[in-house]
């Protein structure tokens, strides 16, 4: 029975992951990159500035750099680790390229979601914020548009609650403990008809605990927390990423060949099977990408809206920053490294082995001390997701049911309990749910962003005007 429904998953997971909406996924950030005068090359100095440069006037519940820290600690996961490993597994090393491509066309679709963010975000009399995709879909292209913003909001909702706010972060977090304290399952208690590992079910009570604890604080508990943990993993991260690259220099340049020449032509070998087509290569790098940076998902805004600014092209800049430290850094230190081990042709390894493997033969360190770095690192990853995904799917919720707290607050319940299970789900139902609601909150959030492309352009040229004026 669990085998016939993964393999419904699965095809439903290829139908809505389909030529469709990689086409709209890229034209969307090749139409808007055109139209900005290719921003995210030209002002990406200036956004990196504006990153750590608060803004003091303009409504918002926290600081630029607390909003990015907090749409950071939801993008920074186990995509970067686990979803970069799966995406060259089936696509092989083409797979990197086509998401650096995506995260590259990207940057400009997530400076357009922050600057709609703000532009048409909602603040209470008490100061409360509320924006995101469902209120620039309804306040920018009409209250006739709102069945599409309501679409949007309850596919969030599902992204948080069962896609990759839980289930594949838990998951991939309760892998990495077992994996390193417990890796040949000696200790292990019966459960729900399957042995678990002593290692799972603690990590899984004691995240839950932590989880619980923040996500109860709200929106300005979970950005002083990302403020914290972000900016330090995500430096432990790519400092690891260098140490693999720079003692194994010799091995670069023949892994970068690989990458761009599988790109178009396909890999002979991909976790065991015959081979792939560039479409499986472009499939699994824009889908892992989109997961893993989610520019034209339409989450980062729900945190942008939040931000202390008046500015909405500037706090579009500092978005837009997300994606470059997301994908174009991190995902390309995780892509390289597993290339140059050659972990991707191990057919016996998923999701975060491969990359645990390519640590392991990369780094310098004993294979203990490299296990337990990646999983530090996931770990974290990880965790600040879980948060970051909680607030998204608040807010969602909140649009649902016109800001009744009391159905806010079960969902938060709903989510600790989420949490608390999903050590227990499959990685390859847990990865394949993920997707189709990832793809089905894309759709609403990007047809908004073409209607709305008008508004981003005239609003950047004022923007970029009054910045070249004030000189």
């Amino acid at each position: 029975m669990l085998d016939q429904i993964n393999q419904i998953i699965t095809v439903i997971q290829g139908a809505v992951w389909g030529l469709p909406l990689i086409i709209l996924i890229l034209f969307t950030g090749f139409l808007l990159t055109v139209r900005l005068g290719f921003l995210q090359v030209r002002h990406l100095g200036k956004a990196l500035k504006f990153m750590i440069k608060n803004e003091e006037e303009g409504h918002g519940e926290v600081s630029s750099f607390g909003a990015l820290c907090t749409a950071l600690s939801a993008t920074i996961g186990t995509g970067n680790i686990a979803g970069v490993a799966t995406a060259l597994a089936a696509g092989g090393p083409g797979a990197l390229f086509w998401m650096i491509v995506a995260a590259f066309l990207g940057m400009a679709t997530k400076y357009a979601e922050g600057l709609l963010a703000i532009k048409y975000r909602t603040v209470d009399a008490d100061g409360h914020v509320l924006g995101g995709p469902f209120y620039y879909i309804e306040n920018g292209m009409g209250r006739n548009w709102r069945w599409l913003a309501k679409i949007f909001a309850f596919f969030g909702a599902c992204v948080g609650l069962f896609g990759i706010g839980t289930f594949t972060q838990v998951n991939s977090i309760s892998s990495a403990v077992t994996n390193f304290f417990d890796p040949e399952t000696v200790n292990t208690v019966s459960l729900f008809g399957r042995s678990y590992s002593w290692s799972t079910i603690i990590t899984c009570i004691v995240l839950t605990f932590c989880v619980g604890l923040v996500v109860l604080g709200g929106i300005k508990r979970i950005a002083k927390v990302s403020e914290f943990i972000v900016p330090f993993m995500a430096v432990l991260y790519v400092v690891l990423g260098l140490i693999i690259i720079l003692t194994n220099l010799e091995a670069v340049p023949s892994a970068v060949v690989s990458i761009v020449k599988s790109a178009f032509t396909g890999s002979a070998i991909a976790g065991g099977a015959a081979g792939v087509t560039m479409m499986m290569a472009m499939r699994q790098g824009i889908a892992r990408g989109i997961f893993s940076n989610e520019s034209g998902l339409g989450s980062a805004p729900i945190a942008a809206a939040a931000a202390v600014t008046k500015e909405p092209a500037r706090q579009g800049l500092v978005s837009m920053t997300g994606t470059f430290i997301d994908t174009i850094i991190i995902c390309t230190m995780t892509g390289l490294s597993v290339v140059i081990a050659g972990s991707w042709e191990n057919p016996d390894l998923e999701g975060v082995a491969i990359t645990m493997d390519a640590f392991q033969k990369g780094l310098p360190f004993p294979p203990a001390v490299a296990s337990f770095c990646l999983m530090l690192c996931l770990v974290f990853f990880a965790f600040t997701t879980i948060l970051g995904w909680n607030y998204y799917g608040e807010r969602c919720v909140e649009y649902l049911f016109n800001r009744k707290q009391g159905v806010v607050k079960g969902y938060r319940w709903l989510y600790i309990l989420a949490v608390f299970i999903g050590p227990f789900m499959t990685v390859a139902a847990v990865w394949n749910i993920a997707d189709i609601f990832n793809a089905l909150m894309a759709f609403p959030n990007l047809v908004a962003l073409l209607a709305l492309n008008g508004v981003v352009v005239r609003e950047s040229k004022d923007y970029f005007a009054r910045l070249k004026a004030e000189k």
